[in-house]
């Protein structure tokens, strides 16, 4: 068996090796961004992301932090902290998931699927559940307005220098007995 920090370092070389635009902070292989693009045939489609992950010292045993940086109008995204509720990262992870997984997989049907019974954002789930159509166009002008290239690249200087000042050290790593 692998150990954690392998799984880590591989997770993230498939992300680079695949069609994928990440960021490392600080080179650390834990904290990341992540530039992702809306799906077709949806009203995200033509928007930029860049999502922040960060990987804990468990992973793969224990999910990732996910985080929307620029501003997306969907039920089951947080508008101002950007989280992300999806059950599969939140309660149902497995170490058989990816990070490659996420951003094929798990977020597109996110985008493509929201489940506005279980929302983090109220106005988008009462939107979408009343009326579609004005749903997908608020949608849109969110896409046009915070999820173009410029906005997934403006917030990197401020971001950055946040980052550091509340960056913990990954450095003392202790195996976990109870993860075996």
């Amino acid at each position: 068996m692998s150990s954690p920090r392998r799984r880590i370092e591989t997770d993230v070389m498939k992300l680079f090796m695949g069609d994928y635009e990440v960021t490392l902070v600080n080179d650390n292989m834990q904290e990341f961004y992540v530039r992702f693009y809306g799906p077709s045939d949806t009203p995200f489609s033509g928007g930029v992301w860049k999502i922040h992950v960060e990987l804990p010292d468990q992973y793969p045993y224990k999910s990732p932090s996910i985080g929307f940086m620029n501003k997306i109008f969907h039920p089951n995204i947080d508008e101002l902290s950007g989280s992300v509720c999806l059950d599969v990262i939140n309660q149902t992870w497995s170490p058989m998931f990816d990070m490659v997984n996420i951003f094929e997989v798990f977020l597109p049907q996110l985008l493509r699927y929201p489940n506005p019974t279980d929302p983090l954002n109220g106005e988008a789930a009462a939107m979408l559940m009343r009326d579609p159509a004005a749903y997908e166009q608020r949608v849109k002008e969110y896409v046009q307005k915070y999820a173009t290239k410029e906005a997934a690249d403006a917030d990197e200087s401020s971001e950055e220098e946040d980052d550091m000042s509340s960056l913990g050290s990954f450095s003392d790593e202790e195996p976990a007995m109870d993860d075996i």
